[in-house]
C-alpha cells in the first residue's frame, strides 16, 4: 500500500517548503525520530526521500491526543533547482521512500507551452483541432487572420456531426492538407484518446439550448437541457484534456455566457493552467453588414503573455449599404415570390403579443439581422428584400448571404442554395474571428521575441 498526496509548495522564510505529516505517513511506518536523506534526480524531475540510518534530516512529531503523529517539514533550495516555478507537486509515500514530482497538470502546462514555443522557433505550422467543424468557416477565419499575422497552421482534425458539411470543407476549403482527419461523428462519439495533439482548439457549440429561440422552441427552462447539445460542453472539456491545446477558441450566442455550462467551462479551464478572456463580437463593428452578435472565448495557457481582447478591432470598413452587395435580379425572376402567409403570421404574432417582426429590405439599410441556418426555409423573422414595384419578395441569394457576413464565397462553391444558405447561417462573421486569430498571432509572435530563439 503507499498513499498519494497531491499539494502546493509552500514558502518559509523565504525558501521553498514541502510540508507532510500525520497518519498518510504514519500509515506507512514512517515514525517520529527516523533520519532521511534527499536525492535530487533532475532528469526524472523528482526529488526523492530516502529512509536511512545516517541521514542528514529527521522526522519531527506533533502531539495529537495521546499520541504523537510524524511530521516533515523539507525546506531546501532543492525544491526550486528540481521543480523550477512549478507551485504543485505529487508525492508517493511507501515505508523506504517518498517520491516527489511536479503534479500532473503543470506537467502538461509546461509540455503544450513548449510545444508551442519550439514550433514557433522552428517556424513550423502549429496544428490546429476544430469541433462542432460545420463547412469550417470559422477555421478558415481563424487560419487567415494567424497567416496575416505571419504564423502558419494547418488542419489536424476536424470534427463534424453532418457528413455533408465535412465534405464541402474537405472539397472547398484550403486548411486541409494530406495528413488532416476528417471525423464524422457526434462529438460525444469521438474516441479522445487517440486525437493528436494540438496547439489551437476551436469550437463552435451548437446554440440551440443556449439562444433565446432555441430555449422557447424546445420549452427548455435551461440550455444543458437540450437533448443532443445540452451536455456537449463536457466532452469538448474532455478533448481539450485530451489533446492539450495552448489556446481555445470558443464561439457560440452571447447568452450562452450566462450558463450553467459555460460557469463550468471557467471553472475548469482555470483550474488546469488556462486564463480566460471572453468578449462579444458584432458583426457591425467589426466590419460586416450583418448585425450578428457572438461570445468569443479565448482561452490562454499560462505562460504565454500579452493576450489582450481590447486588441480586437475591425479589419475592414462595412460597406455603407446591403445594395453594395446585393446583385441584380430581374423584375419578373421566379426568386420574386408572394408571401401572404408570412404577412398573416405577422399579424398574428403581433395580436398574440410575440413581438416578432418581418424584416423587410430595399437595399438602401446600413445593415440587416441574423440570416439563420434555416434561411431557405422562408422564416417569417429573417430578412426579405422587397420588390421595388410589384410587393412581392426575395431572401437573399447564397452568393449575397456570403457577402454579408464577409466570408469568401468559394467555401459554398457549387453548392444548391439550400445547403449553402445551412452553411453560412451556422457560421461566423468571418472577418470577426480573423481579426481574433490576428491578434493571437501577434501575442505568439510577442511571446517567441521573449523566448531569443
Amino acid at each position: 500500500m503507499s498513499n498519494v498526496v497531491y499539494r502546493k509548495i509552500g514558502i518559509n522564510k523565504g525558501k521553498k517548503r514541502i510540508w507532510l505529516e500525520g497518519q498518510k505517513l504514519a500509515s506507512q511506518d514512517i515514525k517520529p525520530g527516523m533520519r532521511f536523506s534527499l536525492i535530487k534526480d533532475s532528469r526524472k524531475k523528482a526529488l526523492v526521500i530516502v529512509f536511512v540510518d545516517d541521514g542528514e534530516r529527521m522526522v519531527s512529531r506533533r502531539k495529537q491526543k495521546d499520541a504523537y503523529l510524524p511530521v516533515m517539514d523539507v525546506r531546501t533550495d532543492d525544491i526550486e533547482a528540481v521543480f523550477g516555478q512549478a507551485e504543485r507537486i505529487r508525492a508517493v509515500i511507501r515505508p523506504d521512500e517518498i517520491v516527489i514530482t511536479i503534479h500532473h497538470r503543470e506537467v502538461a502546462e509546461k509540455e503544450r507551452f513548449e510545444r508551442l514555443i519550439q514550433k514557433l522557433c522552428n517556424q513550423e505550422p502549429l496544428d490546429v483541432g476544430s469541433l462542432a467543424h460545420g463547412g469550417g468557416i470559422l477555421d478558415h477565419a481563424l487560419h487567415t487572420g494567424l497567416k496575416m499575422a505571419n504564423v502558419s497552421s494547418r488542419l489536424s482534425f476536424a470534427v463534424e456531426i453532418e457528413g455533408k458539411y465535412l465534405d464541402v470543407s474537405q472539397r472547398n476549403n484550403p486548411i486541409w492538407d494530406k495528413d488532416s482527419i476528417a471525423i464524422e461523428a457526434p462529438m460525444q462519439d469521438v474516441e479522445v484518446c487517440k486525437l493528436p495533439r494540438v496547439d489551437i482548439l476551436s469550437a463552435g457549440l451548437p446554440c440551440t439550448g443556449a439562444s433565446l429561440s432555441g430555449r422557447s422552441k424546445n420549452k427548455l427552462s435551461r440550455a444543458e437541457e437540450h437533448e443532443k447539445a445540452g451536455a456537449l460542453f463536457v466532452f469538448f472539456l474532455n478533448i481539450i484534456m485530451a489533446t492539450q491545446p495552448a489556446i481555445v477558441v470558443l464561439e457560440n450566442v452571447p447568452s450562452y455566457q450566462d450558463t450553467a455550462s459555460m460557469t463550468v467551462i471557467r471553472q475548469v479551464l482555470t483550474d488546469i493552467g488556462y486564463r480566460l478572456h471572453e468578449t462579444i463580437l458584432g458583426g457591425n463593428e467589426m466590419g460586416a453588414l450583418e448585425a450578428r452578435k457572438r461570445l468569443c472565448v479565448i482561452a490562454v495557457t499560462n505562460g504565454l503573455k500579452g493576450f489582450d481582447v481590447n486588441n480586437i478591432v475591425s479589419l475592414r470598413n462595412k460597406e455603407r449599404t446591403l445594395n453594395e452587395v446585393i446583385e441584380p435580379v430581374d423584375d419578373d425572376s421566379s426568386q420574386w415570390k408572394k408571401l401572404d402567409y408570412l404577412e398573416a403570421k405577422a399579424l398574428r404574432d403581433l395580436k398574440s403579443g410575440k413581438g416578432f417582426k418581418r424584416q423587410l429590405l430595399t437595399g438602401d439599410e446600413s445593415h440587416c439581422g441574423t440570416i439563420g441556418a434555416g434561411y431557405a426555409k422562408l422564416r417569417s423573422t429573417e430578412p426579405f428584400l422587397k420588390h421595388p414595384v410589384t410587393g412581392l419578395q426575395r431572401i437573399f441569394m447564397s452568393s449575397e448571404h456570403a457577402r454579408i457576413k464577409t466570408i469568401p464565397g468559394t467555401l459554398v462553391s457549387g453548392l444548391s442554395e439550400t445547403v449553402a444558405h445551412q452553411v453560412l447561417g451556422q457560421s461566423v462573421i468571418h472577418v470577426a474571428f480573423q481579426s481574433v486569430a490576428k491578434t493571437i498571432g501577434e501575442m505568439l509572435t510577442h511571446n517567441l521575441k521573449l523566448q531569443n530563439c
